[in-house]
């Protein structure tokens, strides 16, 4: 069984990457292909110094940098890539990688991390943060993004087998291309994040600090909760926005390395989470340490915590991205913290380790190849 692994581009190590290096565990001898490599040398441990065939967006002025810009020129990229050689295709795609063209007797199997988010339902999120909300090059980008749209559902009718990384991002795929996706949990290294039953008298929350992840909002919320201790681990570029919310109770510390990162979620009271994410790996890592989660009621959070309404409960949750929202939740959590046990939270994260994640998808592979044609 020859097997060709196809990602989007290849920049950085992030969630969707964590995929990939797993998917490269399962398949050794897999090739790898992407729109760009743009990983420095220390940087591809995680693809085992695989060499990657890329596109031309490889070799387009400024590429390295603004690769992203290309955008409109990757469905015709990542159809130049040939795969004809091999019996399965897995693309790992949460923008154009699941375009790839392959023929009848291929096996095409595709992970949704999620349908192109700026295309879809949050194109209008994204215009407006990108102030592309009008003038013409809000209607250029407006073009854009209807041709990426119309393209993007023409080539999920090429995949054989979705599989998604959460119901919420199932229930995406279904909305956006008809289709119904197996779920099968992200890789989670839940075996790094140690447990820890003894917490201090703090909150955390870690983040890049970007729009949607809301991290001005819970600074704000503990901004008004003076006799609350606030860390914030992460960098980016909110940080001037929210550097002007911080109070006395609330601490700063940037990006950390992991250790650091590791110290404050093994002793923290509760990881404070208020992004909407397909599945989001932060409160799996916090379980991980024993430490419970208060996240907001949307995404993938619904999946990976427990909530007060359900036994042994992980954390609980506030369903409105407002700063009240979060200060009851933190409230109704200190009322309840003697329900949340160390153990029983660690316990639940571990069913989201890498090794779950092999079996499930070696196997949903395996089984789908005997069955196929």
């Amino acid at each position: 069984m020859r097997v060709a692994i196809v990602h989007d581009w290849l920049v950085s190590y992030a969630g969707s990457e964590k995929v990939l290096e797993a998917l490269i565990h399962i398949y050794p001898d897999a090739d790898l292909f992407s729109t760009v490599d743009f990983l420095e040398k220390g940087q591809r441990g995680f693809i085992q110094d695989k060499p990657v065939q890329t596109t031309f967006i490889q070799n387009l002025p400024f590429s390295k940098k603004k690769y992203r810009q290309y955008l409109p020129l990757m469905p015709l990229a990542i159809e130049q890539l040939d795969v004809s050689d091999y019996d399965v295709v897995i693309s790992s795609s949460h923008a154009v990688a699941k375009g790839i063209i392959t023929g009848p007797d291929q096996l095409h199997i595709s992970y949704i991390h999620s349908p192109i988010r700026y295309a879809w339902d949050l194109q209008h999120q994204y215009l407006k943060e990108s102030n592309l909300n009008k003038g013409i090059k809000g209607m250029v980008a407006k073009s854009v993004l209807h041709y990426m749209r119309m393209w993007d559902y023409r080539t999920s009718n090429s995949v054989d087998h979705f599989l998604a990384n959460s119901y919420f991002i199932g229930n995406r795929i279904k909305k956006v291309y008809q289709r119904q996706a197996k779920v099968i949990y992200p890789p989670v290294d839940v075996s790094a994040f140690t447990l820890n039953k003894k917490k201090d008298d703090f909150y955390l929350t870690a983040s890049r600090m970007v729009p949607y992840k809301k991290m001005d909002l819970i600074v704000q919320a503990f901004a008004e909760m003076p006799d609350k201790q606030l860390y914030v681990i992460g960098d980016g570029p909110d940080m001037e926005k929210i550097k002007k919310k911080v109070t006395p109770n609330i601490t700063l510390l940037g990006y950390q390395s992991f250790e650091v990162l590791l110290d404050y979620m093994q002793r923290a009271r509760a990881f404070v989470f208020a992004a909407e994410e397909d599945f989001g790996i932060t409160p799996v890592e916090a379980q991980a340490c024993g430490t419970p989660v208060i996240a907001y009621g949307k995404g993938g959070a619904l999946e990976t915590v427990i909530g007060l309404d359900r036994e042994q409960s992980t954390g609980l949750f506030f369903y409105k991205q407002e700063t009240q929202a979060i200060q009851e939740a933190v409230r109704t959590f200190e009322q309840k913290s003697l329900l949340f046990q160390p153990e029983l939270i660690r316990e639940h994260a571990l069913q989201f380790s890498p090794e779950h994640f092999k079996s499930q998808f070696e196997q949903y592979v395996m089984d789908e190849y005997k069955t196929f044609g």
